[in-house]
């Protein structure tokens, strides 16, 4: 059997593999008493055309993409989230720095032990930034909108509020700046 390529496809993007024949055995073409090829012609590429599409069925892509189980952090909360696991990770390590010190009786453990307690206290207050940050986040853009959600239903009672608010400014306006003509009487 010959190489194997692959080429993107048009269309989704999806990537196919197919067979060449470069590296097959050489096709016989011998010529019989007629006149005629006997290397089996339209049966041979038939045959081809079937085998190549076996190939492109047994390919798997490596992976395959699947939706989000959960919906992405917000920024805020992901950027706290990202400060704390780097400040519980510094502190993990001090830890293990100022125990190591300890064990070989450095005279450096002293101070990884009162940095370690400081990065604990760090720490901690990083964890707790993530919450709270998280429940500011959720109070102020409201929950999850889902059909059944008081803050979406909230919002949008708000927004026609305001339109209809921003309409009727509009029309005072409009009715200000035509001076009140086309008006039977005047108030």
């Amino acid at each position: 059997m010959g190489t194997a390529e692959r080429r993107e496809t048009a269309g989704d993007g999806t990537a196919a593999r197919e067979a060449t024949r470069q590296q097959a055995a050489p096709a016989t073409r011998t010529s019989d008493a007629a006149g005629r090829r006997a290397d089996g012609g339209p049966a041979r590429l038939a045959a081809e055309v079937r085998e190549a599409a076996e190939v492109r069925e047994a390919y798997r892509p490596l992976w395959v993409e699947e939706p989000a189980r959960r919906r992405r952090l917000p920024d805020p909360v992901r950027t706290a989230a990202v400060r704390a696991v780097l400040i519980i990770a510094v502190t993990l390590i001090q830890a293990m720095v100022a125990l190591l010190c300890t064990l070989a009786g450095s005279w450096l453990a002293f101070p990884m032990v009162i940095s370690s307690v400081v990065s604990t206290i760090a720490a901690t207050w990083a964890v707790l930034d993530v919450w709270v940050t998280r429940q500011v986040w959720n109070q102020r853009h409201g929950v999850v909108s889902t059909p059944s959600s008081t803050a979406r239903a909230l919002r949008r009672e708000r927004r026609q509020a305001r339109r209809a608010q921003r309409a009727a400014g509009r029309e005072r306006a409009r009715i200000r700046r035509r001076g009140g003509a086309g008006q039977l009487s005047h108030p």
